[in-house]
């Protein structure tokens, strides 16, 4: 009989190792209800839907000016240099670009604006934009916006209206 009771023993002791295998399955219910509660509040929290819209941005060497439509074409906000700053020399400085992006960015968040694509364009004739439209965009996208697309939409001259200065051309 004494070795029977030794198997016992025996059997005692294969059955504390499984009572350590427990407690794993408690972290696990652990886990599960974790879960349950950040599935609870998933749902509270409805992902609000990101709209696109256009931003055409022209610029010249004088003046800035923003036009925010959505895709429809309907107007959101339009923002100049002028509205931003008094004084015309400055209407097409980096700063007042930023500044401009900022009204910009107080417009449309109410709307729930997230993704732009944007136009920019310079006077007719001119190589470059002004100024004015590298602030805008980089300080947009620190604001959190997504550009999806950046296109320059600057207006080529063919030929056009006679220069004024006649056959020799203006002298001095």
């Amino acid at each position: 009989m004494s070795k029977k009771i030794e198997e016992t023993n025996e059997e005692k002791i294969i059955e504390t190792p499984e009572v350590s295998e427990e407690k794993p399955k408690k972290v696990i219910k652990k886990k599960v209800e974790d879960e349950e509660a950040e599935e609870k509040e998933g749902h509270k929290e409805k992902k609000k839907k990101e709209y696109e819209a256009v931003m055409n941005i022209y610029t010249s060497f004088n003046n800035t000016i923003v036009h925010v439509t959505d895709m429809s074409g309907k107007t959101i906000a339009k923002i100049t240099g002028g509205m931003v700053t008094k004084q015309d020399r400055l209407k097409a400085n980096p700063t007042v670009g930023m500044f401009i992006a900022k009204r910009i960015e107080e417009a449309i968040k109410e709307t729930g604006i997230k993704n732009l694509y944007i136009r920019i364009r310079a006077k007719t004739g001119n190589p470059a934009p002004g100024p004015g439209a590298n602030a805008i965009i980089k300080s947009l996208t620190r604001a959190g916006f997504k550009i999806l697309n950046i296109l320059d939409t600057t207006r080529n001259p063919r030929g056009g209206p006679k220069v004024k200065g006649g056959r020799r051309g203006r002298r001095v």
